[in-house]
C-alpha cells in the first residue's frame, strides 16, 4: 500500500482522476481555517461549478481504516461551505454505498469514487479494480487452516491473550491431538488476528473479543472450500446404526486413529433434517480402519461411507457425544451452505444454534 504522503503527491501531480471532475490541491497549513485539522484541502470542479473538500487520507482500505476515516470526518467541525472527503487506495461497492448514505465524498487511486456537492454536482463511479491487494503471507484467513483462527471465536467469543487463542485452537484440533499434525504457530494466529481486527470482526480492547459473529460466519461461508479427498469408499456393514458407531469408535481408539462424522452426517445434532441411514465419516487413513471392519464395499446400498482426508478443518472443533465424534456446528453450517437449496435452508437452523449457544455460554 502507498504511504499517505505518496498518495497526496499523486493527487497534487494530477495522477488521481474521476472524469469529468477536476482536482486541485489547495495550499493548506494547519489552522488556516479556524481549528480545522485535515490532510489537505481539495478544490473539485465540474465546468463552472466548484466545491472545496476537507480531505482525510488513509493509506489502508481495510474496514477498520475506512471506518476510522469516516469517524474522523464526522467528528470534525467543518467551516461553512467546506465538505468532507475520504481518500484511500481502493473503495469497493459497499464502501461507496456507505459513503453515499453518510453524505461523505470519497475517492481512491483506482478510479472509483462518490463526490457529492449539494446544489453543484454529484458523481458516483465504481468498477475500477483493486491494484493494492494485501501482500500479507496469509492470503485468505477465512479459508483452509487459517480459518480455524476465525472459527474459534464461534465456540467462545472472548479470550484474554493471543497465547490463549493459540492453545485453544490446538486443543480443538483432533489431528494435532490424536495424530502427528504440527500445531498451529503463534505467529500464524497473530497474522490472522490482525486481519480479523482490520475487518472489524474482532476487537483487541480489554482482551480479544468477537464483534460481528454474523459477518464472521458470512466470510467463512463465502470462502469455504471442501476438503481435499484422497479416497472415498462406500461400505456395507452388517449392523445397525448404533452398533456401527460403537464399532467405529472402538476401532479408532485401538488404532489411535482420529475419525469424525461429516457435517452432513452430523446435521441432526444441531437442526431438524430428514436424512437416510448412511453414516459418512472423515478419517486420515481409511485403509487401517477397513482392515478391522466387518463388511464389504457396496456402492448401491451402503450404510457407511469412509472419506480419507488430512484436511485439519473438518476435524477441528469436533464434539464427542454419545461415545462418538461429530462435526462441529460451524463445519456443519459450512457444508450445508455449500449444498443445494434444501441444505442452505437447514443451515439457517444451525446458524441460530451457533449464535444461541455462543450467547448462552458467553453473554
Amino acid at each position: 500500500m502507498p504511504a499517505e504522503k505518496e498518495m497526496l503527491k499523486q493527487l497534487q501531480r494530477g495522477e488521481v482522476s474521476l472524469p469529468p471532475l477536476s482536482f486541485r490541491v489547495m495550499k493548506y497549513e494547519p489552522n488556516t481555517a479556524g481549528n480545522l485539522s485535515a490532510d489537505a484541502l481539495l478544490e473539485v470542479s465540474w465546468g463552472d461549478s466548484r466545491a472545496i473538500f476537507v480531505l482525510e487520507c488513509k493509506s489502508l482500505s481495510t474496514p477498520k481504516a475506512f471506518q476510522a476515516g469516516i469517524n474522523r470526518l464526522k467528528a470534525t467541525a467543518l467551516p461553512m461551505n467546506y465538505l468532507p472527503m475520504l481518500f484511500v487506495p481502493f473503495l469497493n461497492e459497499q464502501q461507496l454505498q456507505e459513503l453515499e448514505r453518510e453524505e461523505i465524498s470519497g475517492i481512491d487511486l483506482c478510479g472509483n469514487g462518490v463526490v457529492i456537492a449539494p446544489r453543484a454536482f454529484s458523481i458516483y463511479r465504481t468498477g475500477g479494480k483493486n491494484r493494492f491487494t494485501s501482500s500479507a503471507s496469509i492470503k485468505n484467513i477465512y479459508r483452509k487452516n487459517s480459518s480455524m483462527v476465525g472459527r474459534i471465536f464461534l465456540f467462545r467469543s472472548r479470550y484474554e491473550t493471543v497465547q490463549n487463542i493459540n492453545e485453544e485452537i490446538n486443543r480443538r484440533n483432533l489431528l494435532v491431538n490424536y495424530s502427528n499434525k504440527k500445531a498451529m504457530s503463534l505467529s500464524t494466529v497473530s497474522k490472522a488476528l490482525k486481519t480479523l481486527e482490520e475487518d472489524l470482526i474482532i476487537s483487541r480492547k480489554e482482551g480479544i473479543s468477537l464483534l460481528q459473529p454474523d459477518k464472521l460466519l458470512q466470510k467463512l461461508g463465502e470462502n469455504y472450500t471442501p476438503p481435499e479427498i484422497k479416497k472415498r469408499i462406500s461400505f456395507k456393514v452388517p449392523a445397525d446404526f448404533t452398533n456401527i458407531l460403537e464399532s467405529l469408535s472402538n476401532e479408532s481408539q485401538a488404532l489411535s486413529l482420529p475419525i469424525v462424522a461429516t457435517g452432513m452426517s452430523s446435521v441432526n445434532r444441531y437442526a431438524l433434517m430428514q436424512r437416510g441411514d448412511l453414516l459418512s465419516i472423515y478419517c486420515p487413513r481409511i485403509d487401517a480402519l477397513l482392515q478391522r471392519l466387518s463388511g464389504s464395499e457396496d456402492r448401491h446400498f451402503p450404510n457407511l461411507e469412509l472419506i480419507e482426508t488430512a484436511d485439519e478443518t473438518v476435524y477441528f472443533g469436533g464434539r464427542y457425544e454419545d461415545c462418538f465424534w461429530w462435526a462441529s456446528p460451524v463445519q456443519v453450517y459450512l457444508e450445508l451452505m455449500a449444498g443445494d437449496k434444501r441444505d442452505r435452508e437447514t443451515a439457517t437452523q444451525v446458524k441460530s444454534y451457533i449464535f444461541d449457544n455462543l450467547q448462552k455460554a458467553y453473554p
